[in-house]
């Protein structure tokens, strides 16, 4: 088991169908002790979650859920002080929380703007800040942040011109985090999936999809499960000398 007894929040973890969802059941089945976070989250969902698991792993999960709107500092904050009040410490944050929006460059509105910047970028930088609290007072601590291959294509497949920026962002935190408190033990990772089978696809019809796994090497859009695979092998201690560093997930269809 690569987490046995790690402490692990992952945010954006509501939906059974997400990132989020599927790296927990993945920390879980690696014998990790799981905080899972979501504005969304309340006893319901979370027995829903704790019922998928454990139903998944076939041994009862170490879980515990806590609702945050990662755009509080205050509540991601509280996000940590609940883990710990649980689990006594916090070893690694894995924020796969976000919000996407299609729209064309010039219909892009202040709001729309605003709604998503605040969700993909100011939250991870919340998350990033109550964590680095943590991890810097216990002297180490690991923190992964899923951006997206719209950041370094100029643009998604899915999201507009403020998705893309939002997770460029994200990128940017993240190796400046690992830059700034790599000697005091806090590593900082990103990764970038493309195109992957969750929520964010609904509405798009079978025949874009068709097309744009056809130009895919690998020929098939991403599961959920490969993006979780990729935060399992930054949340271990098989990355231990890896810090700064972006890790694509995407079948091949940025290669660069």
């Amino acid at each position: 088991m690569l987490l046995r007894d790690k402490v692990c929040i992952v945010t954006g973890a509501a939906s059974l169908r997400g990132i989020g969802y599927a790296t927990a059941e993945l920390f879980a089945l690696h014998g990790a002790r799981v905080v899972v976070a979501d504005l969304a989250m309340n006893e319901k969902v979370v027995a829903d979650i704790r019922t998928s698991i454990d139903r998944r792993i076939s041994r009862p999960a170490d879980l515990h859920g806590v609702r945050c709107d990662i755009g509080s500092f205050d509540d991601c904050r509280a996000l940590f002080e609940s883990a710990v009040a649980r689990f006594g410490r916090v070893d690694c944050l894995v924020n796969c929380a976000a919000v996407v929006k299609s729209q064309p460059f010039l219909a892009i509105s202040e709001t729309d703007y605003d709604f998503v910047v605040d969700v993909n970028l100011k939250g991870a930088f919340n998350l990033a800040k109550a964590a680095v609290e943590h991890f810097v007072a216990n002297k180490g601590g690991n923190i992964v942040n899923v951006a997206s291959v719209a950041a370094q294509r100029g643009g998604g497949l899915v999201g507009g011109a403020h998705y893309a920026a939002s997770k460029g962002g994200v990128i940017s935190l993240t190796k400046s985090i690992a830059r700034e408190h790599g000697p005091q033990g806090v590593r900082a990772n990103a990764i970038c999936p493309s195109m992957t089978e969750t929520g964010m696809l609904d509405g798009m019809t079978e025949e874009r999809f068709q097309e744009i796994v056809s130009a895919i090497p690998l020929r098939r859009a991403g599961k959920p499960r490969d993006v979780a695979g990729a935060c399992l092998f930054l949340a271990s201690d098989l990355s231990a000398y890896i810090t700064g560093a972006t890790i694509d997930v995407n079948g091949g269809s940025h290669i660069h």
